[in-house]
């Protein structure tokens, strides 16, 4: 599963573009998460835990 922990994977799922920026900062992983969950909630998720737990 990579190097995500419980909590990176909790919020990916409650807050899913805090969990991508505590990760990354502000690049491009924040702002496409941040689209796609003012798009919709799920996508947001969806594309948070992918960028979480990918290496």
């Amino acid at each position: 599963m990579g190097t995500a922990t419980f909590v990176e994977i909790l919020l990916a799922i409650l807050l899913p573009p805090l969990g991508v920026f505590l990760k990354f900062n502000c690049n491009a992983e924040f702002w496409v998460c941040l689209i796609l969950t003012l798009f919709g909630y799920i996508p947001g998720i969806i594309y948070a835990l992918y960028a979480v737990t990918r290496e």
